[in-house]
């Protein structure tokens, strides 16, 4: 590794599998090799050689979607990223409709990829062969496809653009792993019911998580989210009813069918909830503000050809809108807009929140 000027990294995680996720497996390349890393069989300080490497910035890291890998190394293993190259990102700087790892790796090395692989249990040991080929296919052409996607970059002077959206990338920090009691909320459907309905769906909400954690099971195998929203718009009161729901299978009905009906009890006796908190302080100016800027972004992507999130993220937008900067240097303290952005869409950004600010002052005046 010490000898190793720029590697490829992939990871594999059990996240299908257990309610708290950790990563299985670590897949590397070299120009002359690769090598699989089992991270359940070493302590954290076995892997300080690793964690070296992916924050020296002389070593270039290739990874394929490389927010994910980012985010669950830091929370796992403390690693910290500096000199990444993401070839999706790169892809879908270039405009290329074809952008997922698998089609990319047929297109240009006419390999064909198992995606069946990609739900395995990677927490079980001993991985079979065929897992174990797999996860080697991960980035045994990372090296080589990053080269071509360079290329192009230069060619067609992205290069800039990409190597700051791939230094935003080694920031990436872990999201998950709180769980918010309040999140039934953006469940698709959840605002449909009506309010009793509603009471019922927190207490399955919060029931599921509870059941994910004591058994350590992703809470989508405890029930999913359709299935909430199915119970708290019936509200079964009885074993027969929730049977004849048929939104159960016979082993949920065993194991959770007692608890279920507890839980649409509690919300039928339960204050309604109020969805008013989740508005997040969010004025009337500072909406405006994001709307024209999310169609900003969406006529720069169609007029490039490339897709939205390219031009800039959803983040940059919320903190635009409630920043709302008047001049370039304005721009420059903004978390989310680095010197590309400014020097290329700076200008528009800011006809873009002026029009919107000088609309709102003319109606109030």
């Amino acid at each position: 590794m010490s000898q190793a000027s720029r590697l490829a990294l992939d990871t594999e995680s059990n996240s299908l599998y257990a309610y708290s996720e950790r990563v299985c497996l670590i897949q590397l390349s070299t120009d002359q090799a690769d090598f699989l890393i089992d991270p359940l069989s070493f302590e954290r300080a076995d892997l300080e050689f690793l964690g070296r490497a992916c924050a020296d910035p002389s070593v270039e890291k290739v990874l394929h979607a490389a927010e994910y890998d980012i985010m669950v190394l830091r929370r796992d293993l403390g690693f910290q990223f500096a000199g990444v190259f993401d070839t999706m990102i790169a892809a879908r700087i270039l405009g290329w409709a074809n952008f997922g790892l698998a089609a990319l790796l047929s297109e240009h090395f006419n390999v064909k990829m198992n995606k069946t692989h990609q739900r395995a249990n990677w927490g079980l040991r001993p991985l079979s062969p065929a897992l174990t080929q797999y996860a080697q296919l991960d980035v045994h052409f990372l090296l080589p496809l990053r080269d071509i996607l360079k290329a192009e970059l230069v060619s067609r002077g992205c290069a800039e653009e990409a190597r700051e959206l791939f230094d935003e990338v080694c920031q990436a920090h872990w999201k998950g792993g709180v769980f918010d009691p309040e999140g039934f909320w953006s469940i698709n459907g959840a605002r449909n019911l009506p309010p009793i309905g509603l009471a019922v769906l927190k207490e399955l909400y919060q029931y599921r998580e509870q059941q994910g954690r004591l058994h350590n099971l992703p809470v989508f195998k405890i029930m999913s989210e359709a299935t909430l929203v199915e119970l708290a718009a019936a509200r079964p009161r009885s074993r027969d009813e929730l049977v004849h729901l048929r939104v159960l299978s016979e082993s949920q009905l065993r194991r959770y069918g007692s608890d279920t009906l507890a839980c649409v009890q509690r919300g039928l006796k339960a204050k309604p909830p109020h969805p008013a908190h989740r508005q997040n302080g969010i004025d009337e100016l500072t909406a405006k503000r994001f709307e024209a800027l999310h169609a900003w972004r969406k006529e720069t992507a169609a007029r490039r050809g490339v897709s939205s999130e390219i031009i800039v993220s959803k983040d940059a937008l919320w903190e635009l809108a409630l920043a709302a900067p008047r001049t370039v240097a304005q721009l420059e303290p903004l978390q989310f807009i680095g010197p590309w952005r400014r020097k290329v869409y700076g200008d528009e950004i800011l006809k873009t929140l002026a029009s919107v600010d000088n609309g709102n002052a003319a109606l109030n005046s």
